[in-house]
Protein backbone atom coordinates (compact mmCIF):
# COMPACT_ATOMS: atom_id res chain seq x y z
CA UNK A 1 0.00 0.00 0.00
CA UNK A 2 1.41 2.99 -1.23
CA UNK A 3 0.76 6.10 0.77
CA UNK A 4 2.27 9.76 0.48
CA UNK A 5 2.67 11.65 3.89
CA UNK A 6 2.53 15.47 3.91
CA UNK A 7 3.56 16.88 7.10
CA UNK A 8 6.27 19.25 7.89
CA UNK A 9 7.20 19.11 11.12
CA UNK A 10 10.42 16.36 10.54
CA UNK A 11 10.14 14.62 13.88
CA UNK A 12 6.97 13.43 13.78
CA UNK A 13 7.45 12.94 10.06
CA UNK A 14 10.30 10.74 10.79
CA UNK A 15 8.51 8.76 13.62
CA UNK A 16 5.36 8.19 11.74
CA UNK A 17 7.17 7.15 8.51
CA UNK A 18 8.94 4.56 10.95
CA UNK A 19 5.85 3.04 12.24
CA UNK A 20 3.61 2.88 9.17
CA UNK A 21 6.45 1.31 7.59
CA UNK A 22 6.10 -1.43 10.44
CA UNK A 23 2.48 -1.01 9.52
CA UNK A 24 3.14 -2.35 5.82
CA UNK A 25 2.69 0.81 4.18
CA UNK A 26 5.58 2.02 1.63
CA UNK A 27 5.84 6.03 2.99
CA UNK A 28 6.93 8.89 0.43
CA UNK A 29 7.24 12.35 2.32
CA UNK A 30 6.56 15.87 1.40
CA UNK A 31 7.81 18.34 3.30
CA UNK A 32 5.47 21.05 2.26
CA UNK A 33 2.45 21.68 0.10
CA UNK A 34 4.51 22.23 -2.96
CA UNK A 35 5.72 19.29 -3.07
CA UNK A 36 2.78 17.38 -1.73
CA UNK A 37 0.80 19.01 -4.74
CA UNK A 38 3.54 17.38 -7.39
CA UNK A 39 3.74 14.07 -5.79
CA UNK A 40 -0.19 13.38 -5.26
CA UNK A 41 -0.48 15.14 -9.28
CA UNK A 42 2.19 12.70 -10.65
CA UNK A 43 2.14 9.64 -8.63
CA UNK A 44 -0.04 7.09 -7.88
CA UNK A 45 -1.17 5.98 -4.18
CA UNK A 46 -3.66 4.35 -2.18
CA UNK A 47 -4.09 6.76 0.52
CA UNK A 48 -2.56 10.04 1.67
CA UNK A 49 -2.03 11.92 5.08
CA UNK A 50 -2.13 15.32 4.57
CA UNK A 51 -1.26 18.38 7.17
CA UNK A 52 -3.31 21.57 6.14
CA UNK A 53 -0.13 23.76 8.29
CA UNK A 54 1.83 22.96 5.45
CA UNK A 55 4.70 25.29 4.38
CA UNK A 56 4.35 27.08 0.57
CA UNK A 57 1.31 25.65 -0.40
CA UNK A 58 -1.29 24.87 2.33
CA UNK A 59 -3.14 21.67 2.64
CA UNK A 60 -6.37 22.86 1.69
CA UNK A 61 -5.35 23.84 -1.75
CA UNK A 62 -3.33 21.09 -2.11
CA UNK A 63 -6.21 18.85 -1.03
CA UNK A 64 -8.97 21.39 -3.49
CA UNK A 65 -6.55 21.07 -6.46
CA UNK A 66 -6.25 16.97 -5.73
CA UNK A 67 -10.29 16.58 -5.70
CA UNK A 68 -10.04 18.97 -8.93
CA UNK A 69 -7.87 16.44 -10.68
CA UNK A 70 -8.01 12.88 -8.95
CA UNK A 71 -11.29 12.19 -6.79
CA UNK A 72 -10.99 8.52 -5.50
CA UNK A 73 -7.97 8.98 -3.65
CA UNK A 74 -8.48 8.84 0.32
CA UNK A 75 -7.38 11.53 2.02
CA UNK A 76 -7.13 11.72 6.15
CA UNK A 77 -6.24 14.95 7.25
CA UNK A 78 -3.42 15.20 10.28
CA UNK A 79 -3.79 18.57 12.07
CA UNK A 80 -3.42 20.72 14.81
CA UNK A 81 -6.54 22.87 13.67
CA UNK A 82 -9.13 21.23 15.94
CA UNK A 83 -12.11 23.64 15.78
CA UNK A 84 -15.10 23.72 14.31
CA UNK A 85 -14.74 26.01 11.39
CA UNK A 86 -11.47 23.90 10.68
CA UNK A 87 -13.23 20.36 10.52
CA UNK A 88 -15.74 21.31 8.42
CA UNK A 89 -13.68 22.96 5.71
CA UNK A 90 -11.71 20.32 5.65
CA UNK A 91 -14.25 17.77 5.02
CA UNK A 92 -15.78 20.14 2.43
CA UNK A 93 -12.60 20.20 0.52
CA UNK A 94 -12.44 17.10 -0.03
CA UNK A 95 -11.22 15.34 3.06
CA UNK A 96 -12.51 11.36 3.60
CA UNK A 97 -11.56 11.88 7.67
CA UNK A 98 -9.90 14.20 10.03
CA UNK A 99 -7.92 13.09 13.07
CA UNK A 100 -6.60 16.13 15.18
CA UNK A 101 -3.16 16.30 16.71
CA UNK A 102 -1.89 14.81 19.35
CA UNK A 103 -3.28 11.80 18.42
CA UNK A 104 -2.57 7.95 19.26
CA UNK A 105 -1.03 6.11 16.55
CA UNK A 106 -3.38 2.77 16.95
CA UNK A 107 -5.80 4.94 16.05
CA UNK A 108 -4.12 6.63 13.36
CA UNK A 109 -3.63 3.23 11.71
CA UNK A 110 -7.41 2.28 12.77
CA UNK A 111 -8.77 5.27 10.56
CA UNK A 112 -6.31 4.34 7.58
CA UNK A 113 -7.06 0.45 7.35
CA UNK A 114 -10.77 2.10 7.18
CA UNK A 115 -10.17 4.38 4.46
CA UNK A 116 -8.93 1.92 2.49
CA UNK A 117 -11.47 -0.87 3.02
CA UNK A 118 -14.64 1.81 1.51
CA UNK A 119 -15.45 0.71 -2.16
CA UNK A 120 -16.09 2.81 -4.53
CA UNK A 121 -19.31 4.57 -4.84
CA UNK A 122 -22.55 2.46 -5.50
CA UNK A 123 -23.03 2.14 -9.39
CA UNK A 124 -26.22 2.53 -11.30
CA UNK A 125 -28.34 -1.04 -11.07
CA UNK A 126 -25.82 -2.62 -8.25
CA UNK A 127 -27.02 -4.26 -4.57
CA UNK A 128 -25.25 -2.62 -1.39
CA UNK A 129 -26.23 -4.79 1.49
CA UNK A 130 -30.68 -5.00 0.79
CA UNK A 131 -30.83 -2.20 -1.58
CA UNK A 132 -30.64 -2.07 -4.88
CA UNK A 133 -30.08 1.32 -6.69
CA UNK A 134 -30.39 2.10 -10.11
CA UNK A 135 -29.15 5.64 -11.13
CA UNK A 136 -29.80 5.06 -14.44
CA UNK A 137 -33.65 3.85 -14.50
CA UNK A 138 -34.59 6.10 -11.28
CA UNK A 139 -35.30 3.16 -9.45
CA UNK A 140 -34.45 2.14 -5.86
CA UNK A 141 -35.82 -1.16 -3.87
CA UNK A 142 -35.25 -2.79 -0.12
CA UNK A 143 -35.69 -6.34 0.08
CA UNK A 144 -37.35 -6.28 -3.20
CA UNK A 145 -39.78 -3.97 -2.41
CA UNK A 146 -40.25 -0.53 -4.48
CA UNK A 147 -39.29 2.39 -2.25
CA UNK A 148 -41.67 4.82 -3.34
CA UNK A 149 -38.81 8.74 -3.16
CA UNK A 150 -40.43 11.97 -3.70
CA UNK A 151 -37.44 13.89 -6.01
CA UNK A 152 -35.43 15.52 -3.06
CA UNK A 153 -35.49 11.77 -1.51
CA UNK A 154 -34.07 10.46 -4.55
CA UNK A 155 -30.97 13.28 -4.62
CA UNK A 156 -30.50 13.05 -1.10
CA UNK A 157 -30.09 9.25 -1.51
CA UNK A 158 -28.11 9.84 -4.75
CA UNK A 159 -26.22 11.86 -2.73
CA UNK A 160 -25.46 9.68 0.60
CA UNK A 161 -24.56 6.78 -1.40
CA UNK A 162 -22.02 8.40 -3.59
CA UNK A 163 -20.40 10.07 -0.25
CA UNK A 164 -20.98 6.79 2.07
CA UNK A 165 -18.88 6.23 4.60
CA UNK A 166 -18.34 9.73 4.12
CA UNK A 167 -19.87 12.97 6.24
CA UNK A 168 -22.40 14.88 4.26
CA UNK A 169 -23.23 18.18 5.18
CA UNK A 170 -26.49 19.96 4.95
CA UNK A 171 -24.72 22.72 2.55
CA UNK A 172 -24.01 20.02 0.02
CA UNK A 173 -27.44 18.49 0.30
CA UNK A 174 -29.07 22.02 -0.49
CA UNK A 175 -26.93 22.55 -2.98
CA UNK A 176 -27.52 19.31 -4.97
CA UNK A 177 -31.30 20.12 -4.61
CA UNK A 178 -30.54 23.58 -5.79
CA UNK A 179 -28.83 22.20 -9.11
CA UNK A 180 -31.12 19.60 -10.03
CA UNK A 181 -34.86 21.24 -9.03
CA UNK A 182 -33.85 24.80 -9.59
CA UNK A 183 -34.80 25.47 -5.91
CA UNK A 184 -33.23 25.80 -2.83
CA UNK A 185 -34.35 24.05 0.84
CA UNK A 186 -34.05 25.25 4.52
CA UNK A 187 -32.06 23.97 7.16
CA UNK A 188 -34.98 22.41 8.94
CA UNK A 189 -36.89 20.79 5.71
CA UNK A 190 -32.84 19.01 5.24
CA UNK A 191 -34.05 17.24 8.51
CA UNK A 192 -37.64 16.31 7.78
CA UNK A 193 -36.28 14.61 4.43
CA UNK A 194 -33.45 12.91 6.74
CA UNK A 195 -36.06 11.53 8.94
CA UNK A 196 -38.11 10.34 6.04
CA UNK A 197 -35.87 9.01 4.27
CA UNK A 198 -34.03 6.80 7.73
CA UNK A 199 -37.55 5.47 7.54
CA UNK A 200 -37.79 4.47 4.30
CA UNK A 201 -34.40 2.65 4.62
CA UNK A 202 -35.45 0.19 7.45
CA UNK A 203 -34.57 -3.19 6.51
CA UNK A 204 -31.98 -1.87 3.84
CA UNK A 205 -28.77 -3.04 6.51
CA UNK A 206 -27.88 0.91 6.20
CA UNK A 207 -28.23 3.57 8.39
CA UNK A 208 -27.92 7.31 8.38
CA UNK A 209 -26.20 8.86 11.29
CA UNK A 210 -26.26 12.06 12.51
CA UNK A 211 -22.39 13.35 12.90
CA UNK A 212 -23.18 16.21 15.36
CA UNK A 213 -21.84 19.84 13.76
CA UNK A 214 -20.64 18.29 10.77
CA UNK A 215 -23.89 16.48 8.67
CA UNK A 216 -25.02 13.18 7.77
CA UNK A 217 -22.90 9.66 7.28
CA UNK A 218 -24.56 6.82 5.13
CA UNK A 219 -23.09 3.47 6.90
CA UNK A 220 -23.75 -0.07 7.28
CA UNK A 221 -26.34 -0.48 10.11
CA UNK A 222 -24.50 -2.37 13.17
CA UNK A 223 -27.77 -2.55 15.33
CA UNK A 224 -28.77 -5.40 13.17
CA UNK A 225 -32.33 -5.27 13.27
CA UNK A 226 -32.35 -2.18 15.94
CA UNK A 227 -34.56 1.43 15.40
CA UNK A 228 -33.57 3.40 13.21
CA UNK A 229 -31.69 6.25 14.22
CA UNK A 230 -33.26 9.19 15.88
CA UNK A 231 -33.72 12.19 14.13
Amino acid sequence: MNLLLAEDDAILADALTVQLRRSGFEVEHAPNGAVAEYLLLKNSYDIAILDLGLPMVDGLTVLKRLRAARRGLPVLVLTALDSLDDRVSGLNAGADDYLTKPFDFPELQARLHALLRRGRPLAAGQDLAQLNFDRAARRASVQGEALELSPREWLLLDLLLQERDRVVTKEQIVAAWAQDRGENGGGNSVEVYIHRLRRKLEGSGLQIRTVRGLGYLLEADSSAGGAPAAP
